[in-house]
């Protein structure tokens, strides 16, 4: 089985691919623009027929696409994550349409929760800015192309390697820098958020690729379980044995995240990824968290 993963040095891709690595009769496939990519592929303002004439060459039997932007302008935001998914889907139409799609999502389609009910993917999308929106275009993509294919709607990862772009590995970053005795800042705590392992997202991957039968649409993969934002930073903290002075911004001039004002608590209903999949995350926040300060990558970008 040939299995391509795009974005393979990205956060989640490089779990994936590790994960799928360790599967028996399978051969992964590196995508991406980097110059030891096994197939050279680059979502950014990719072209439909280019990319199918790559897809055609590497003949894979299954995608996994962890390609994407958590941030950025507009143009970025739009390209990587709504037109790239589009594009992705019409090249294997024309080049592999028997191959089987899986496409990572975000919990930021969903937007605000209804009260303190978990999620699941038949709540209505309603994302609260483009980030969101744009991601969900490119569920939307995904889901009406007709493929055999699956979006996993990953709510909040963390673990080894997580990206400076999220609060993990930001504070971890900045608990480095700052020593044992400095000063770091930590941004809104208030929040409740679904966090889930990235190892656990890469197994949920590896699930969704190698399912006998067709997958459904769309599939909350998270812990099932709110945590505040605060278990993050504190955990982060004692593994860091950090014992130096830790300023919110809400403790220092009042101003919250709007996002976590808007979302104040978010929690997943996984119930449709165990029966799907038979899934269910294997580790604990502190696990994870723990497994995030001692590794030394904590500063990976996300994938372009």
């Amino acid at each position: 089985m040939r299995i391509l993963v795009l974005g393979t040095t990205g956060f989640l891709g490089r779990h994936a691919a590790d994960r799928l690595h360790a599967l028996e009769g399978v051969q992964v496939l590196g995508g991406g623009r980097s110059p030891g990519a096994d197939v050279p592929v680059d979502l950014y303002g990719a072209d439909p027929a280019a990319l199918a004439a790559v897809l055609r060459d590497a003949a894979p039997d299954a995608v996994v696409n962890c390609v994407g932007a958590v941030g950025g302008d507009a143009l970025s935001l739009t390209a990587l994550n709504a037109h790239g998914p589009a594009v992705l889907c019409e090249a294997l139409r024309r080049a592999a349409p028997d191959a089987r799609l899986i496409h990572l999502g975000s919990a930021g389609e969903y937007g605000p929760a209804d009260g303190r009910r978990p999620v699941g993917e038949s709540h209505p999308a309603r994302p609260l800015g483009l980030y969101g929106a744009t991601k969900l275009a490119g569920t939307l993509a995904v889901t009406s192309s007709g493929l055999d294919a699956a979006v996993l709607r990953v709510f909040n990862p963390v673990g080894p390697g997580a990206p400076a772009a999220s609060l993990p590995g930001r504070l971890a970053a900045e608990l480095r820098k700052a020593g044992p005795d400095g000063r770091v800042r930590t941004g809104d705590l208030s929040a409740h958020r679904d966090f889930v392992d990235a190892r656990d997202v890469a197994e949920a991957i590896a699930l969704a690729v190698t399912a006998p039968r067709p997958l459904p649409g769309v599939l909350n993969i998270a812990s099932g379980t709110a945590r505040p934002v605060r278990d993050v930073a504190e955990g982060l903290l004692r593994a860091a044995g950090f014992g130096g002075r830790v300023a919110d911004r809400v403790d220092e001039d009042g101003d919250g995240s709007p996002r976590s004002a808007a979302v104040p608590w978010i929690r997943a209903d996984i119930t449709a990824a165990s029966r799907a999949l038979g899934w269910a995350p294997a580790r604990s926040l502190e696990e994870s968290l723990a497994d995030l300060w001692a590794d030394a990558g904590t500063v990976a970008e996300s994938p372009r």
